[in-house]
Formats: structure tokens, C-alpha cells, sequence
């Protein structure tokens, strides 16, 4: 959830592990078989370290099929290895062995750009995301930085209309108790709950705002909770709707401890922004955030402890 890529850079990660994976499976099922079509000759040496590099590409791809493009760099080092092996072998190679080599050679190098460009894209989104907006200092040093998404059965310009009325944000957004509008829409007041039964205020300002596609913030000086974040509405595949999907970045009230305390007693950031956008969801497809008697207010954690199976709220 603390990945701030893209959906495409997250998809080119997921391909990258699958071609990862099936590397691995077959170096581990039939390295004779991969030796022979990959122009290596079959030495004992060779078949008793492909089975390694299988093992090495499965561990490669369990992060990558997750989405985290940052793993593309483990394969990049790989790639290096392994090229500088291929190259060394090419010289001794001649006739039908060299030329499968070489095909592999190139295969492999074409693998390593792709790799390499998708490990570059990862550290620039890294640099780019909500986090660089919040100056690194007091608090900030660590900021926790959230991601989650979600697809509303609505179109872009009608779930951004709902989102861009910042007054409404308190209807699906279970910690912020209200929102203010200041200065025709481009600053705001907030209002949200803390930790303690606690309130915490700040002011924000929007930075970018393109209609039907994204809104962007940042607070001003002197909150008591510094953040800044986007929310971006795409199209959803198939015209299924549009796909929401939030990024923020906050200093969480004791930092890193803070986080851990929190997520004991079920109030963990990502968690809490996922079930934001699914009561967003209901609001903008159902009209209302459905509810249940198990929990007539929502989702708190202090209710959990005394949550019974969901029955209709009467």
C-alpha cells in the first residue's frame, strides 16, 4: 500500500515478475533442457548452478508479481551477472551452440534495458511522490506515505464532482469530522479526529486541479498534522467507471511508533483510507454508506471488540 508507482509501472513490474517466475520453474524443473536451448554447454557445473539462478529469479519475481517496481533493481544485478557470464562463454562457442547463445545473449539484454528502465521509473516515482512535497524536517524526517484505490460504477466527471465538494468528504471519510471551504474552493479548513478522542485542524490548499481527472494538496503552515497527497479519477477498463485512486503522505503523531500503536488498536493508515474509499464507493453508487447493527456508526476500532455478525440495521 506504500507504493507511490503508477498502475503502468506497477503492470511492467508484474510482467517482469512473471517472466521471473517462469524463468525459475524451468531452470529448477529442466536446467539440461535450459542449458541445451540456451547454447550453454551441460557440465555438471553448469547443470548444478542453474537450478541457483532458478531460485534466484523465483525470489526476483515474488515481490515483482506483487506490483513493487523497486525489485526490478535485484534483476538488474542479475542481468549484469548473467551477461558477463554469456559474453565470456560467447568466445568459446562456435557453430550451432554460438548462435543459440548469442539469441540468448540478446534476449537477455533486451530483458536488462526493460529491467533497468523500470527500476529508473521506480526511484523517479519514489522521488516524485506525495512525500517530496512535505519538507523533511522535525516530524517529517520519516513521513508514512499511503496508497489504495478503488473503481466506482459512476463516470469520471460525476465521482469527481462529489470529491471536488470538499464538504462532503466527513460523509466517507470516518476520521475527518468536517471541512470548510475557504477562498472560492482553493483553500480549506479541516477538522478530523485524533487519537485520545482528540481533534486536530489544519488549513490546505489545492495545487493542481484538472477537472474529471485530478485534485491535488498540500497543508499550510502551522498544521498540526502536515500532509499532502492527490487523488486521480481514470476511466476504468471495459467502461466499468472510473478508477479512484488516492496517494498521501502525512507525519503521523509519533512517527513510525505512532504507526505501529495505531494499527494495534485497528487504526493503521492504509487500512483507513481503504475503507474511506469503499464507503466512497457506496455513497456515489447507492446513495448512502450502508451500514449493518453490528455497526450502526461505522467502522471504529474501539466498536470492533463488541462487533457481532452483521445483521440489517433496523
Amino acid at each position: 500500500m506504500s507504493s507511490t508507482a503508477s498502475p503502468r509501472l506497477r503492470r511492467t513490474a508484474r510482467l517482469l515478475g512473471a517472466a521471473s517466475a517462469g524463468l525459475g520453474v524451468a531452470m529448477l524443473r529442466d536446467p539440461v533442457g535450459v542449458a541445451r536451448t540456451a547454447g550453454v554447454d551441460d557440465s555438471d557445473t553448469v547443470l548444478s548452478v542453474l537450478p541457483l539462478v532458478g531460485a534466484r529469479e523465483l525470489a526476483h519475481a515474488l515481490p515483482l508479481l506483487a506490483g513493487r517496481p523497486g525489485w526490478a533493481w535485484t534483476r538488474v544485478a542479475g542481468d549484469v551477472m548473467d551477461l558477463a557470464v554469456m559474453g565470456a562463454a560467447l568466445a568459446d562457442r562456435r557453430g550451432e551452440r554460438y548462435r543459440r547463445l548469442r539469441t540468448a545473449t540478446i534476449a537477455v539484454a533486451g530483458l536488462a534495458a526493460v529491467d533497468l528502465g523500470t527500476a529508473l521509473r521506480s526511484r523517479r516515482a519514489r522521488r516524485t511522490g506525495p512525500a517530496a512535497d512535505l519538507p523533511l524536517t522535525g516530524p517529517l524526517t520519516s513521513p508514512i506515505e499511503v496508497s489504495a484505490s478503488t473503481t466506482v460504477n459512476k463516470p469520471p466527471a460525476e465521482v469527481y464532482g462529489y470529491w471536488r465538494d470538499f464538504s462532503r468528504l466527513p460523509t466517507f471519510m470516518a476520521h475527518v469530522r468536517q471541512v470548510a471551504t475557504l477562498e472560492g474552493g482553493r483553500r480549506s479548513h479541516w477538522v478530523a479526529e485524533a487519537p485520545g478522542r482528540r481533534t486536530v485542524e489544519w488549513d490546505a490548499e489545492v495545487v493542481e486541479d484538472e477537472p474529471g481527472r485530478l485534485i491535488s494538496w498540500r497543508s499550510t503552515a502551522g498544521a498540526d498534522v502536515p500532509n499532502t497527497g492527490s487523488v486521480e479519477f481514470t476511466p476504468a477498463p471495459g467502461d466499468r467507471g472510473t478508477e479512484v485512486r488516492v496517494r498521501l503522505a502525512y507525519a503521523q503523531p509519533g512517527g513510525r511508533l505512532g504507526k505501529a500503536v495505531a494499527k494495534l488498536f485497528g487504526e493503521a493508515p492504509d487500512q483507513q483510507v481503504r475503507d474511506d474509499l469503499t464507503r466512497f464507493k457506496q455513497v456515489l453508487e447507492t446513495g448512502q454508506v450502508v451500514r449493518s447493527e453490528g455497526t450502526p456508526e461505522g467502522p471504529f476500532a474501539k466498536r470492533l471488540l463488541t462487533q457481532r455478525p452483521a445483521a440489517p440495521h433496523a
